[in-house]
This record gives structure tokens, C-alpha cells and sequence, in this order.
């Protein structure tokens, strides 16, 4: 027992002998030399701040598209223990490791500033001509892959890597979009422009129309783009079709601008879904290729296509013209208007006035029907489909014969008889 206690006793002596401090005295010895720097005689903090403020530790960069960046990293040196076992006089060099504790919360982050989703190429319409913004790729970044080529190398002691990324193209390219905003199809039709509130009320039709889009499968309203035809949406009075009758009206005049919509759908290729035709039959279009408007009747038409279509307009002193854009399909579409019959007008009314005048002329009614034709970039008839039949009703003429008095009537008649006197046998 009492030998293991000195034995015991021994040891604890040893140990205290060899983590016992070289130097008692706080400070380092003279001459020594740590990193080319002498700090013999300095205390030991001062000697680790001194030696650390000039020590050189390997930087470490992550280069992105987003810029590059610089992590916190932290640095464990073994200058401490280098400046308490120096000997006098000796030249050390300072060792150092370097850890990354966060580079995949850092490499995570960097990602997320560098990544962005690719920018397709745009249109932007104004009723009169398209303006365009270009392209812009994308960048995606590899998080994985990232991060473990990052710390490769870092664990090799080298002092820059870069993420992994890759460019991530738009689905759309700006000549793709100016492919996509060529003309479908246009009409123009005409009226009296010195007819004041009618050529107004067209204008403002039309102008209410301009620069609408319809995007793949969505439908057009006139009326719910148009409104309704009334002085506080700004229509003025002008001549309408009521009733097989042309009666003054607010609103006149917008079925020509409706009409003149709906064969430059038609010729564009789009569907139309809903029309109908004037009780009479109009001047400005044939017969069939009219669209009437009003509270009870629209004039809808869908975009059939795979990509938006876009409607512009333009009107002068004496016409209107509707204009749609999108992105041919390399067909060509024509309408066709025929009569099937003519209906005579029913017998002539007769009235009496102060002057002979016509009041109203006699017009033919007829029966008709349009097809829409469609052509292949040859040429050559795909189709030809029945788009309408229609009758338009016929209308007796007025006509004022001048009012002949008894008396004017009798005295006309003693006149004619003076010029040729009975013989008196």
C-alpha cells in the first residue's frame, strides 16, 4: 500500500513538471522570433495581438453571378502555446487551421441571390402599333453541386471556388413575338361622313374597341366592350333599323362598326359564336356579312388560337377599319355572300300633300346566305362552310302626289269646256 502511494505521489510530481509553464514570469523570452516578428520580452498578450494584427490568414471567395462573396470563417491558431514553450532566442512560425462552420446555410443563400427565372420576350400593343422588350435568360444554380465543390475546395487550402450554375433559356424570343403580332386579317367599310352623329357614334365604337386582346380560347362581346348605346356613355342620335323601319335612334351607325368587326374576325380566322342580320338589308356590306347589335343581340367571336390575338382599329372622314394581329397558321380566309331569291316590295302607298315627293323608296327584300372560305398557303380550297341564311324583309315605297281642291277641280273643268263649246243645234 505504501508503495503505490509513492508511486502515486511520483507521478502527480511528473505531471505537474510537464504542463508546469516554461516561463513563469508572464512574458515571453528574449529573441524570440515568431513569424519574422520579435517579441522576446513582450507579455504574452501583447505578443498574440501583436503577431496576429500582421498575420496573414488565407482568404477564401465564392464567386456568383450575383458578385462575389466573402464567408465568415473562423481561424484557430496555436500561437498561444507556441509563445509559452518558446526558448530564448527562437524563430517559430505561427500554424494555423481555418472552419467553414456555415457554408451550407452560405452556399444555400449565394444560390438564392444568383438564381432567377428566365424573362420571356414581350408585346405591348396601342391599338396602333406593338413595342417590345427582349428576352432574358435565366440562371439556375446547383445547390449540391455547389456546396460540395465549394468545400472540396476549401478542405484543400485553396482560396476561391465558384457555384455551379447554368443558364435557363425563355420559352419566347423576341423574334418568336414579333412572329406572333403579324396582321390576320383586316376590313374596311364606308358610310357619308357628313352625317355627323352616325360617323360619331362609329368612332367612338371603334375607339372603345381598340387595343383589346383576347388571349387563346377567351371570347369577344361587342356589347360588353362597347356598352351600352346611351347619351351618358357618350352615343349621340343618328338613324336605326327598328322594326323593318329606319327610326331616329341613339346609338346609330354602331352596327357598321360591328359589322365591319365581324368580317375582320372572319378573315383573320376567328370563330365567330354569335350574329345576326339586320330586319333590313344594308348598304356598306352584302347581304349575310352583317352583324346587328343592340340590348338583345350581340356579336361574340372566340380566339381560336394557341396565342393571344389583338384588335386594332382606325377611322377617317368617311370609313372604319378593324385590324387583328396574332400569329398566321398559314391559311387564308374569305367570305362569300350569294342571293338566294329577291322579294318584291309590297304595292306603293299613295298620299296626297302640298308637293309631289318621295317619302319613302321601295326596296327588294331578299333571301341570302355567307360561307366562309378557306384557303392553304397555295391556294388551294380547304373548306367552304355555311356561316348564315338569312331573309331580309322587303319594303314598299311612299310616294306624295300634290292635293288637287273641288274647286281648283271645277273650275278646270269650265275651262276645258270654254276651249271646246258644245254645239247648240
Amino acid at each position: 500500500m505504501t508503495n503505490f502511494f509513492h508511486a502515486a505521489i511520483s507521478l502527480l510530481l511528473a505531471g505537474s513538471f510537464l504542463f508546469a509553464p516554461v516561463s513563469r514570469t508572464g512574458k515571453v523570452r528574449e529573441g524570440v522570433c515568431v513569424n519574422g516578428q520579435n517579441v522576446g520580452g513582450m507579455s504574452y498578450a501583447e505578443a498574440e495581438n501583436s503577431v496576429r494584427a500582421g498575420l496573414f490568414r488565407t482568404p477564401f471567395t465564392v464567386h456568383t453571378p450575383a458578385g462575389d462573396f466573402t464567408p465568415d470563417l473562423t481561424y484557430t491558431d496555436d500561437l498561444a502555446k507556441l509563445l509559452r514553450k518558446a526558448k530564448k532566442g527562437a524563430e517559430l512560425t505561427v500554424q494555423y487551421t481555418r472552419t467553414w462552420a456555415t457554408a451550407e446555410e452560405d452556399i444555400l443563400e449565394y444560390c438564392r441571390r444568383s438564381a432567377c427565372d428566365p424573362t420571356d420576350a414581350r408585346a405591348f400593343f396601342d391599338g396602333v402599333q406593338f413595342t417590345y422588350t427582349p428576352e432574358r435568360s435565366g440562371t439556375i444554380c446547383d445547390y449540391r453541386m455547389s456546396l460540395e465543390t465549394a468545400l472540396e475546395a476549401f478542405e484543400a487550402g485553396e482560396t476561391e471556388t465558384a457555384l455551379c450554375t447554368r443558364e435557363s433559356e425563355p420559352s419566347v424570343s423576341l423574334s418568336e413575338m414579333k412572329a406572333r403580332t403579324r396582321k390576320l386579317g383586316a376590313y374596311t367599310t364606308y358610310f357619308d361622313g357628313t352625317n355627323t352623329p352616325r360617323r360619331h357614334n362609329i368612332a367612338l365604337a371603334a375607339q372603345k374597341i381598340n387595343g383589346t386582346i383576347l388571349n387563346p380560347g377567351e371570347e369577344f362581346s361587342f356589347n360588353a366592350v362597347v356598352g351600352k348605346r346611351t347619351r351618358e356613355n357618350g352615343f349621340e342620335e343618328a338613324a336605326i333599323i327598328l322594326d323593318g323601319e329606319f327610326v331616329p335612334g341613339v346609338g346609330g351607325g354602331v352596327c357598321q362598326a360591328s359589322t365591319t368587326l365581324m368580317n375582320a374576325a372572319l378573315h383573320a380566322g376567328l370563330a365567330v359564336t354569335e350574329s345576326r342580320n339586320h330586319s333590313l338589308s344594308v348598304g356598306y356590306v352584302s347581304p349575310s356579312l352583317d352583324a346587328m347589335v343592340s340590348d338583345s343581340s350581340d356579336l361574340k367571336f372566340k380566339n381560336p388560337y394557341p396565342y393571344p390575338v389583338y384588335l386594332g382599329t382606325a377611322t377617317g372622314e368617311n370609313y372604319v377599319r378593324f385590324t387583328v394581329y396574332g400569329k398566321p397558321d398559314g391559311k387564308r380566309y374569305e367570305t362569300e355572300s350569294r342571293v338566294r331569291f329577291y322579294l318584291p316590295p309590297p304595292p306603293a302607298e299613295i298620299v296626297e300633300g302640298d308637293t309631289e315627293e318621295v317619302i319613302r323608296e321601295a326596296k327588294e327584300g331578299l333571301a341570302s346566305e355567307s360561307y366562309l372560305l378557306v384557303y392553304d398557303k397555295n391556294g388551294a380550297l380547304l373548306s367552304r362552310t355555311l356561316l348564315r341564311r338569312d331573309t331580309y324583309a322587303a319594303r314598299k315605297g311612299i310616294y306624295q302626289i300634290k292635293k288637287v281642291d273641288a274647286e281648283g277641280a271645277e273650275g278646270e273643268k269650265e275651262e276645258k269646256n270654254s276651249e271646246n263649246p258644245r254645239e247648240i243645234s
